[in-house]
Parts: C-alpha cells; sequence; structure tokens
C-alpha cells in the first residue's frame, strides 16, 4: 500500500483495504507498517446492537491485541518483512469468503509471517485468468473451471478444500406442479452457465432427459445471478446456493412452504466448490510451497473460527465489504449456511469427491480425459503437522 518513499515513523493518510475508511498509518523499518484501521473512529448505529459483543469493547480488544503486538512484534517484524501473498476470490466480498477475512482480521496470517490482501470477485472477474496473468498467487475457483483451465494449458492445482459440500440446488415453485425429479418434464428450469451448467448437464443426463425442450425434456433458461425467472414464473426452478439465492427468494415472499428444493448433493451430482488452486510451476518452488503451507494452515483456522463464531465472523465481513451492499441479516444467515458446508473439513482434499467431480465434468463435455496432477496433499499434510 505504501508506493512513495516515506521515512521511518512518518505519519500518513492512506485507504483503508479493510473497510474503505481512512486511517492513520506509521511506517515501520523494512516497509512494514501497521495500520489503526479507524479503531478510534466513531462507533457505527448499526454495529451497537451486535450480541457477541459490545462494539465498543471490541473496538478496544483490537486496539489493545494491536498495541501488544507492535510491542512484542516490531522486532521479528525489523529482521524480516512478512512475505506477500495474493488471493482472488471467486465472487464479491461475502460469507462465503469468511474464513479468509476472519484469518486477516485475527492476525492468523500475521502469525505465518504472512502479508495477505484479498481481491474481491464478480461477474466480470475469472480467477482462472486473474492466477494465469499473475494477478493472484493463490484463486478461489470451482473445480470444474479449474480442471477445464487445466486441460487447455492453463495447469492450477488443488493445493486444499475448505468446503468439503456443495451448496448448489434447484429451487422450484410447487404452484409450478413441481413435486419431484419427475414433474421436470416439459419444465423450464433457470441454469447459471459460464461452467456452473455442467453438473445440471449430467444431472439431467443420469434422469434421461433432453435439455432441447418438447414434452418430453426440459428447456434450459441461461439464468443470470438472480431468481427473477422464478419470482416472475419464467421458470419452474431456478440455480440457488443454499447460502445465498435461496434467500433471495425468501426475502422476496415467497416461504418455505411453497418451494421444493433439489440438492445437487442429494442427487449425486455435486462437484467440489471454492477450493484453493495455484500454478502446477510455482510448486517446484520450496520457497512458494513453503508459503502456501503457512497460508492454508492460517485460512484453515480462520474457517474453524469463523464456524464456532458465526455472528463474528459476519460482522467481519461486513468491515471488509467496501461497497456497503452487504446487510448484517444476510450475511449472518449466510455464514450459518455456509458453516454446514466446511464443517467436518480440515482443508484436506478428499478424492472420491475429487473423483466424482472429475467424472460429472468430462460427462459435461467440459474436459475430454480423466485429469492427472490436479490437486496435491502436500501442502495440507505439512499445514496440518
Amino acid at each position: 500500500d505504501a508506493q512513495e518513499s516515506r521515512g521511518l515513523g512518518d505519519v500518513y493518510k492512506r485507504q483503508d483495504c479493510c473497510g474503505g475508511n481512512r486511517g492513520i498509518g506509521i511506517l515501520w523499518p523494512d516497509d512494514a507498517f501497521r495500520t489503526y484501521c479507524d479503531l478510534l473512529a466513531p462507533e457505527p448505529e448499526e454495529l451497537k446492537r451486535k450480541q457477541y459483543q459490545p462494539r465498543g469493547s471490541y473496538k478496544m480488544k483490537r486496539l489493545s491485541t494491536y498495541v501488544a503486538g507492535v510491542a512484542v512484534g516490531l522486532i521479528g517484524t525489523m529482521a524480516q518483512a512478512a512475505e506477500d501473498v495474493t488471493l482472488q476470490l471467486k465472487w464479491v466480498t461475502q460469507a462465503q469468503f469468511a474464513g479468509y477475512y476472519v484469518a486477516l482480521d485475527k492476525g492468523f496470517y500475521d502469525e505465518e509471517g504472512l502479508d495477505v490482501t484479498i481481491k474481491p470477485g464478480g461477474p466480470d472477474i475469472a480467477p482462472t485468468q486473474v492466477l494465469a496473468g499473475g494477478g493472484a498467487d493463490v484463486a478461489v475457483e470451482w473445480m470444474p473451471a479449474a480442471l477445464a483451465a487445466r486441460e487447455k494449458g492453463l495447469a492450477m492445482v488443488n493445493i486444499a478444500q475448505p468446503f468439503k459440500s456443495s451448496g448448489m440446488m434447484l429451487t422450484c415453485r410447487k404452484d409450478a406442479g413441481i413435486a419431484s425429479t419427475d414433474d421436470f418434464k416439459g419444465k423450464t428450469l433457470g441454469v447459471w452457465f459460464f461452467g456452473n451448467e455442467f453438473p445440471f448437464l449430467s444431472w439431467m443426463s443420469k434422469l434421461d432427459l433432453p435439455t432441447e425442450g418438447g414434452e418430453d425434456g426440459v428447456t434450459v433458461l441461461k439464468q443470470g445471478f438472480n431468481v427473477d425467472p422464478l419470482l416472475q414464473k419464467q421458470a419452474a426452478c431456478v440455480s440457488t446456493m443454499t447460502y445465498n439465492e435461496y434467500w433471495q427468494v425468501i426475502d422476496a415472499g415467497l416461504t418455505p412452504d411453497d418451494l421444493i428444493v433439489f440438492k445437487y448433493e442429494d442427487q449425486g451430482v455435486a462437484t467440489l466448490e471454492d477450493g484453493l488452486y495455484v500454478l502446477e510451476e510455482n510448486l517446484a518452488d520450496p520457497a512458494f510451497e513453503d508459503k502456501m503451507v503457512r497460508f492454508v494452515r492460517a485460512s484453515m483456522k480462520g474457517w474453524k473460527y469463523a464456524e464456532e463464531n458465526v455472528e463474528e465472523a459476519a460482522d467481519i465481513v461486513l468491515e471488509n465489504d467496501q461497497t456497503g451492499a452487504q446487510t448484517e441479516k444476510h450475511q449472518t444467515r449466510m455464514m450459518g449456511e455456509i458453516a454446514k458446508l466446511t464443517e467436518g473439513s480440515d482443508g484436506r482434499l478428499d478424492e472420491a469427491a475429487f473423483d466424482r467431480s472429475a467424472e460429472i465434468t468430462m460427462e459435461g463435455g467440459m474436459i475430454t480425459k480423466a485429469p492427472e496432477g490436479a490437486w496435491t496433499h502436500d501442502i495440507t499434510d505439512k499445514a496440518l503437522q
């Protein structure tokens, strides 16, 4: 963040990377610095109502921790600056990525000697392309997209799998005549594309349902990243995540009794989601490998903390949302659902889940052969020691 040359002890204004507010920073030796991140700023009204602990005490706790950390860690900082790591997220700042923001906020990355930058994603950002262009060291991606990129020449490797289960499902209206998968015939189903369609196509293949329309098949509606087709009755079902779009449907006025959901996990067509990927060539560097071991260890510590402290984790996500688009209600609810998907994971990829993901990706035509070298346990094994 400190681009221009400044002297030791200079005080300067900087943009706070965690919340879009202004903070005061002090430049330390070797260009390693700490920021107050508005710890002394006025207390926002919407944060005074937190039940897990008063916002003021949270603020002072962070300030006390900061001061103590500076006193204890300054000597180490002088000796060696933290190593930079850039993480590219698959989507915008939300509780889907809470573990990384928690690890950053709680100092877990600092403890591992890492200076981590988290880059939010969005509809126009492809993590695979960011990784290929050198814009990130590690990226959060879904397995089918990573396998497709690998077959095309971008050798992405899964080094950790924080998400044990998939959150993908079809949410359908009962008043559209949907009670089971037998009722899909002749219906319009909303599907996300850009690689998200392949588990769906594999599912339809298993059900022996053509996807070109007609009375004996289904009509596929290319769905945007919203639930409007379901609300406006343009589709009988739409793609949703358990932690996000499903609740958009509920917030729009429909009730759980109005709906029936089909989870991809239950249908046996789920693929691995939100894994951590790096470039294979980088893993050949022992220094990079060691850095990733420390990154994964700190990240999984962040995920476990988030699982156990849902409200606080949601609050940390909100502090890092520079758009101001997220709400406390939605993020707290999302974090509760995300915790169900990461529960039981120590970051180590399950080989059976990988084989299933690869098979589904091949069935969908996204890759033409079984992938080799697409994952490694080396990083998680060392991180768990």
